[in-house]
């Protein structure tokens, strides 16, 4: 079954609630110039509360976000393993062994200038049966406080990138640590892409503590989990080893006992 058809962009509730704040500040400005410290008070928690929203990687007040997978693949007893910052030469191959041992698949939101560097690793994912989606072109750390053009930029120029090595288009799309602001639902609408998170992640970039982190994965590990790890920029354990690579063993263990199936993002849209 062929993926449902992306919906047009609408203004989501906070951005009507934030033009209409606007309105009425400047009218209130110039109906009445003495109340412009409090127009423009509000203008300012305005700012404030949709800047802090974009901070919040699992929000859907920007526009919609896959947080968990839909009800359909939920019901179906579906998870969708993602793993962001690749393809790592050294990392993403030993991912790819693991992920055959146990029959599963996942979803790599890859890097666009990487998998240009990688560009048979990257079909190498496909090939194995996993789906390449869209991490922008250089994974920028300013990303979110981009404009419409620079973020349409970003994510076009990895969309190039993607379908020119791996033949697919990419479907989705991760912000660079997640983090975004309003500009970024209607580029995502004009580009067909759609906005995914995750719902547990073990923060494995940072913490070396293998245990720690598959404790904190397995916590969250249900139908319908969206979950979040890393073979690039992949946190170290004491012995030098990627987290992800003994971490990984021991999610893909537990889901099958659970009766839990790995899915691409894709599958469980389609």
């Amino acid at each position: 079954m062929s993926p449902r058809p992306e919906p047009r962009w609408h203004a989501n509730p906070l951005i009507r609630a934030s033009l209409v704040v606007h309105g009425l500040a400047l009218a209130a400005a110039v109906a009445a110039p003495t109340l412009w410290p409090w127009a423009l008070a509000a203008v300012v928690a305005n700012h404030a509360l949709v800047a802090a929203v974009g901070l919040w990687p699992r929000s859907h007040w920007l526009g919609p976000n896959w947080s968990r997978l839909p009800a359909a693949a939920t019901a179906r007893n579906e998870i969708a393993l993602t793993i962001d910052d690749g393809p790592d030469p050294q990392v993403t191959p030993q991912v790819l062994d693991l992920l055959d041992r146990y029959a599963a698949r996942a979803t790599f939101f890859c890097i666009g200038d990487k998998a240009a560097r990688y560009p048979e690793l990257c079909r190498e994912i496909v090939r194995r049966g996993h789906a390449v989606e869209n991490h922008s072109q250089h994974h920028r750390h300013n990303f979110s406080v981009m404009g419409p053009r620079g973020m349409a930029r970003e994510l076009q120029a990895a969309q190039d990138t993607l379908v020119a090595i791996t033949g697919q288009r990419p479907l989705f799309f991760r912000a660079p640590a997640g983090l975004r602001n309003p500009f970024l639902d209607p580029v995502l609408a004009r580009m067909g892409l759609r906005l995914a998170s995750w719902s547990v992640r073990g923060f494995d970039t940072r913490v070396g503590d293998a245990e720690r982190v598959t404790g904190k994965l397995l916590h969250g590990l249900r139908a319908g989990a969206i979950v979040l790890l890393h073979d690039g920029n992949a946190a170290r354990t004491p012995g030098g080893v990627p987290v992800i690579l003994e971490v990984l063993p021991a999610v893909l263990a537990s889901a099958a006992a659970a009766r839990l199936k790995p899915v691409t993002l894709p599958e469980a849209l389609a």
